[in-house]
């Protein structure tokens, strides 16, 4: 089945990184997630898992978590098995994403390790619930719920709630299968097989069962050899008793396959881990349907196939394969336009097509295909209002609502028809604010608030409007101040930089330089005391270099070159320990641009023109070299460092050199699209350089009367 729509990354030029995550060479049988004052039980466990050989009474045996394995290997330790120089959170994430169990250590000590809680998040927004389970090593689960006892709770807040199919964390509960390896517990043996039985999906008296059986089974053998004989005779009757009935059961089985594959087994196999065994149900179950008229189907037939291509499109999505996963999607989307046709006051049916309808429109928008992509929004927007109309109450289907207005908004905004995404944008945030406003206490939805709020501000800036985006970002920063006040949960307090950051760029481009100041060392005292607490995070040494970028830039502008070079030197060994990295990102590279740009304009500033010309060049390499997903940013990059050359050869007194660099500035600049702000100044300040002073009259008319300060 389908997932649901999932809600855009905010702030995507700083939030987490949405590149492809390398695929490991071996698939893993099970993640161990830990923190390091826990190795000690870790390196029993990891030992004990791969050296367990499963009983071959039990082994080859089909259960709702597949075909049970004679070996339970390998399993994944980040010490042992992450090779050298490679990037920890990259190799991390790949080998959650090739792992099919997750087995969490839990400890006081790991409730608040950061990583441990990370790796819970990255594998459950993609792993059914049933795949985590838990060994409890001390402290006590849930007690941060128990007034006084806050300091015993062992399991980490990923491990506590469930995720919905979006990848959302909800409120329920989660219970996950928790094995007590404490002294008071269960004991480390019973505790081993308990985690042992979640895994094969098996009961724990039949595995307790089989390992006793198995210390007496050479004394047994000779006993049970007469038997034997008997057994495979009786074997043999039954299958050729089988192989007679086959014809006659062959439909009633199809079916039963399909419920089951739709049903428990495909929530054990759905992990990427498992694309495999997906392909071959899934194969087989559309070999079956392939066979029929769609149009003879019955209701309950229709849906079930529909949610089979759904399920294959995912299973060739996550494969990397859109073509097929389009096609697939395509399919389904006929199916469950069909169910809804025949009862369209079925919200549960207009629920079904909208999400098929969703991920046509996601996949077209990801290739660049906007069009189609729109239309598809526009489409599931029209179905998520349907179902909020015949259900209103219904908290899912508004949740539905809301997503259709952001998605619809995000796509405008990469067509950058900016005055168009806005009410979208709007439209979204009154939906969640609404949702907000009826469980006050779900924080949840008050995130859900913050992150409509940044959407929203982002596209008011983006149009012009600054007093709209000052006000939307100073809201969006109160949220997660107040829900990090509230649960001292790090990950509001790492949402917070790059909101701080946004607002002082807003505040910088309005020239309102003391307020952007205060906002750009706020960001940068916050990434640096969470850098302090885990040097390795590429996410917050991001963070932390980006604020202090912005502030080098502010200071520079402002002629205070001192601070400024302070900065930029602390931002350039963030951005080359990056940069040494395996798999380095797009953005990481438009930190370096950044910085030989700043570089650059320092070294002018000091009268080494010779030392800034080669930075500048530099610069334009660097450019050159990002191709992300905004190709007008791209191509704004390049004019910058062109116009900066341009800058320094006039200076050296090239003035020939310097309109040659400002006209090709100018000619990289795209035709007829809409520029942000800083875009619109960095065209105005070509124009300005080549003496075209008229054509560059409407563009410096249009900054002023948005109230753009910030010079070029």
């Amino acid at each position: 089945m389908a997932k649901l729509a999932r809600l855009p990354l905010m702030d995507r030029s700083a939030e987490a990184d949405s590149a492809r995550i390398p695929r490991l060479r071996t698939r893993y049988y099970a993640f161990l997630s830990y923190s390091h004052k826990d190795k000690e039980l870790a390196d029993w466990l990891h030992r004990e898992l791969e050296k367990f050989r499963v009983p071959s009474s039990l082994a080859g045996k089909l259960t709702a978590n597949g075909v049970v394995p004679r070996r339970l290997t390998p399993v994944f330790r980040d010490q042992q098995d992450l090779s050298a120089g490679a990037d920890l959170g990259e190799e991390i994430k790949a080998a959650l994403a090739a792992s099919q169990f997750l087995v969490v250590l839990c400890s006081p000590t790991a409730a608040t390790s950061r990583w441990t809680n990370a790796e819970i998040e990255n594998f459950k927004r993609t792993r059914p619930e049933g795949c985590v389970l838990a060994a409890v090593v001390a402290g006590e689960p849930f007690a941060s719920e128990i007034p006084g006892r806050e300091a015993e709770e062992c399991f980490p807040p990923a491990l506590r709630y469930k995720y919905d199919r979006r990848g959302h964390q909800t409120t329920k509960k989660a219970e996950p299968l928790a094995a007590d390896f404490r002294e008071s517990g269960e004991g480390k043996r019973l505790a081993f097989l308990k985690l042992v039985a979640g895994m094969l999906g098996i009961g724990l008296d039949e595995l307790v069962q089989r390992e006793t059986t198995r210390r007496h089974r050479r004394m047994a053998w000779l006993a049970a050899a007469s038997l034997g004989g008997m057994a495979v005779t009786s074997t043999l009757a039954v299958v050729a008793l089988q192989s007679r009935n086959e014809a006659r059961e062959q439909r009633r089985e199809a079916e039963g396959l399909v419920a089951f594959m739709l049903g428990d087994l495909k929530d054990k196999l759905e992990p990427i881990g498992r694309l495999d065994a997906l392909d071959g149900v899934g194969s087989r179950v559309l070999a079956y349907y392939s066979k029929q008229d769609a149009s003879t189907l019955t209701d309950a037939a229709l849906t079930q196939r529909s949610k089979a291509l759904s399920l294959m499109a995912e299973v060739a999505d996550a494969r990397g394969d859109s073509t097929a996963s389009l096609k697939l999607y395509r399919e389904a989307m006929a199916g469950t336009a069909e169910a809804m046709r025949r009862d369209p006051s079925n919200a549960e049916s207009v629920f079904e097509h909208a999400q098929n309808v969703f991920y046509v429109g996601e996949i077209s928008r990801r290739d660049g295909n906007f069009e189609p992509a729109e239309n598809a929004f526009r489409e599931y927007q029209r179905l998520a209002k349907i179902m909020v109309d015949l259900q209103p109450d219904n908290m899912k289907y508004r949740m539905e609502r809301q997503y259709a207005d952001t998605n619809l908004g995000v796509v405008l905004s990469d067509q950058r028809r900016f005055a168009e995404a806005v009410p979208q944008f709007k439209d979204a945030l009154n939906t969640i604010e609404a949702i907000s406003t009826a469980d006050p206490a779900n924080r949840d939805y008050q995130e859900g608030v913050a992150e409509s709020v940044a959407w929203l501000a982002d596209a008011e800036r983006a149009a012009g409007n600054y007093d709209r985006a000052i006000a939307l970002r100073r809201r969006n920063l109160e949220i997660y101040n107040q829900l990090f006040a509230e649960t001292s949960n790090v990950k509001y307090r790492q949402q917070a930089i790059p909101a701080m950051r946004s607002l002082g760029n807003l505040y910088a481009e309005r020239g309102q330089s003391a307020l952007a100041e205060q906002q750009f060392r706020t960001a940068i005292a916050q990434a640096q005391m969470l850098t302090a607490i885990e040097p390795d995070n590429t996410l917050w040494l991001e963070y932390s270099y980006r604020a202090q970028i912005s502030l080098a830039g502010l200071l520079l502008a402002l002629g205070r070159r001192d601070e400024a070079a302070t900065l930029t030197t602390s931002a350039s060994q963030a951005v080359h320990q990056l940069l040494k990295r395996e798999n380095s990102k797009p953005k990481w590279r438009s930190g370096f641009f950044s910085v030989l740009s700043l570089q650059a304009r320092l070294a002018s500033a000091a009268g080494n023109q010779d030392q800034a010309l080669s930075l500048a060049q530099q610069a334009l390499s660097a450019a050159r070299s990002i191709h992300s997903a905004d190709k007008a940013e791209d191509a704004f990059r390049s004019a910058r460092a062109y116009r900066l050359i341009g800058d320094i050869q006039k200076a050296r007194g090239n003035l020939g050199d310097a309109f040659s660099n400002w006209s090709k500035g100018l000619a990289a600049i795209p035709a007829g699209i809409v520029e942000q702000p800083d875009e619109l100044a960095e065209h105005a300040g070509l124009l300005q350089r080549l003496g075209r002073g008229a054509a560059a009259r409407p563009i410096i008319e249009r900054m002023n009367s948005i109230g753009y300060r910030l010079p070029v």
